[in-house]
C-alpha cells in the first residue's frame, strides 16, 4: 500500500520528534496501566483484609413469619409477628454441603452453630459470640490453629477456644477450667485448650470456639445447624453464587457485601476515581497526536500542494496521516503496555519489614489489552482532523506558500 510507504517515509523522516511522540503515547499508557493494576491491586487487598477472618457467604434459614389473622376489632391493624420461641435452624443441611462441595467456586465450607453465651470465672462473667464447628475444618473460614500463642487447637469433647482479649480479661490460660452459660440456660465446665491472638479485636474479645458435638446439647440443637459458612476462589462473585445458593437450596444466601456495604461504597467511588484518572491520561494522549500530525500537515503543506496537482486524490492524503496516527498509536501503546508491566512487576517486589508489598499493584490486572484497543483507536481518531485539514488543502495556495 503506497499509503502506509508515504507514511512511514513521513515518520522517519525526523525521527527524533516521533520517538518523543511515540515516549508521549507510551508514558501515557505506562500510566493507564499503573492506575489500573493499583486500583485493583487495592480493591483485593481490602477484601482479602475484610474476609480474611469471615466468609464470603453465610447460609442462613428463611425468616419465617407468622401468618396475619384479621383483627376481631377493625380500627386495629392487623400485625404479622415473627416467633423467636424456637431457634431457626437447617434441619437438612446434608444435600446443602454435598451441593458446596460439588461446586468449583467454593474453596471451604464450615458447617456451623452459632449462638450466645457467657464465660464465668469466679465473680468475672463475659458475653461471647460462640463458633462450634467440626474440629477437622477449624481453619476453614479463619486460620486459628495457627495463631494459638498458648495450649493448642485440640478442642476434644470438653474443650473451648478463646482470644487473647477474653482471657485476659477474665484471668484465664490455657488448661484452666471455665463455667460456660448458653443463652439457653445450660450450664457446663469446660477447659480451656488453648488462646489465640489474631488481631482482629472483634475475634480476640468476643468469639469462642467449641466442637459441634459438644455444642448441640448446650444450645439444645441435637441435628440441625444454625448456618453454613462459605468461601469461594473468587471473592467478587459472590453476589453471583449467593443467588444461585439461595435457589438451589432455598436458604437465605448472604454475600459478604451486604455485611460490609462502607466498604463495597468505598471500592466503589475509588474505582471511578481510578477510571477519571485513566480517561485523562488517555486525553492528553490523544491531544498530543492531534498536535503533533496538526503541525506535521501544516510543515508539509508544500508537499501536499504538489502531490495534489499531480492529481493525487484528497482521500490518499487523508489515508497518509491516519495511517500515521495508527502507527504512532500501536508501537507507543505496545511499549507503553510493556514498561507498564515491567513497572507493575518491580513494584510488586518492594516490600516492608512484614513482607506486605508497599503499593498492593496487580500486575496481572492492568488492562493491557483494553488500553491497548484504546489508545490504537483513539490515536487514529486524533488523526481525523489533521488528515481532514490537509486533505482539503487548495494545491494552488499551498503551492503559492
Amino acid at each position: 500500500m503506497f499509503a502506509l510507504t508515504v507514511a512511514r517515509r513521513y515518520l522517519f523522516s525526523n525521527p527524533a520528534q516521533t520517538a518523543l511522540l511515540i515516549s508521549g503515547v507510551a508514558l501515557g499508557v505506562t500510566a493507564f496501566v499503573f492506575i489500573t493494576a493499583l486500583i485493583e491491586g487495592l480493591a483485593i487487598r481490602l477484601t482479602d483484609d475484610v474476609t480474611a477472618n469471615s466468609s464470603h457467604i453465610s447460609l442462613e434459614p428463611e425468616t419465617r413469619v407468622a401468618r396475619v389473622l384479621p383483627s376481631p376489632d377493625a380500627e386495629l391493624a392487623s400485625v404479622a409477628i415473627v416467633s423467636t420461641f424456637q431457634r431457626r435452624q437447617i434441619r437438612a443441611w446434608e444435600p446443602a454441603v454435598a451441593l458446596l462441595r460439588s461446586q468449583p467456586s467454593v474453596s471451604a465450607i464450615s458447617p456451623q452453630i452459632s449462638g450466645s453465651a457467657f464465660l464465668v470465672k469466679g465473680e468475672a462473667v463475659a458475653p461471647v459470640a460462640v463458633t462450634a464447628i467440626d474440629p477437622a475444618f477449624l481453619d476453614a473460614i479463619a486460620p486459628i490453629s495457627t495463631e494459638i500463642t498458648s495450649g493448642n487447637s485440640n478442642l476434644g469433647a470438653d474443650g473451648i477456644l478463646i482470644g487473647v482479649g477474653l482471657a485476659e480479661n477474665l484471668g484465664l490460660s490455657s488448661g484452666q477450667p471455665v463455667l460456660f452459660r448458653t443463652d439457653r440456660g445450660i450450664d457446663r465446665l469446660l477447659t480451656v485448650r488453648g488462646v489465640f491472638r489474631t488481631g482482629l479485636q472483634a475475634l480476640d474479645e468476643k468469639v469462642a470456639y467449641l466442637s459441634l458435638q459438644t455444642a448441640r446439647p448446650l444450645f439444645a440443637l441435637p441435628e440441625g445447624l444454625t448456618n453454613i459458612e462459605v468461601k469461594l476462589e473468587e471473592p467478587g462473585r459472590a453476589r453471583e453464587i449467593a443467588a444461585f445458593l439461595h435457589e438451589a437450596t432455598g436458604l437465605r444466601a448472604t454475600p459478604w457485601q451486604e455485611k460490609n456495604a462502607n466498604l463495597e461504597g468505598a471500592l466503589t467511588a475509588q474505582a471511578r476515581t481510578g477510571t477519571l484518572i485513566q480517561v485523562f491520561s488517555l486525553i492528553s494522549v490523544l491531544v498530543g497526536i492531534a498536535s503533533a500530525l496538526s503541525l506535521s500537515a501544516n510543515r508539509r503543506r508544500g508537499e501536499i500542494g504538489i502531490m495534489r496537482a499531480f492529481g493525487v486524490s484528497s482521500a490518499f492524503i487523508a489515508a497518509v496521516f491516519v495511517l500515521q496516527g495508527l502507527m504512532i498509536g500501536m508501537v507507543g501503546a505496545a511499549i507503553g503496555c510493556v514498561s507498564g508491566f515491567a513497572l507493575c512487576s518491580w513494584l510488586a517486589t518492594l516490600t516492608d519489614a512484614d513482607g506486605i508489598m508497599i503499593l498492593p499493584v496487580a500486575r496481572f490486572e492492568g488492562g493491557y489489552v483494553a488500553v491497548f484497543l484504546l489508545t490504537t483507536l483513539g490515536a487514529v481518531l486524533a488523526s481525523v482532523i489533521p488528515a481532514r485539514s490537509a486533505a482539503r488543502l487548495d494545491p494552488l495556495e499551498a503551492i503559492q506558500q
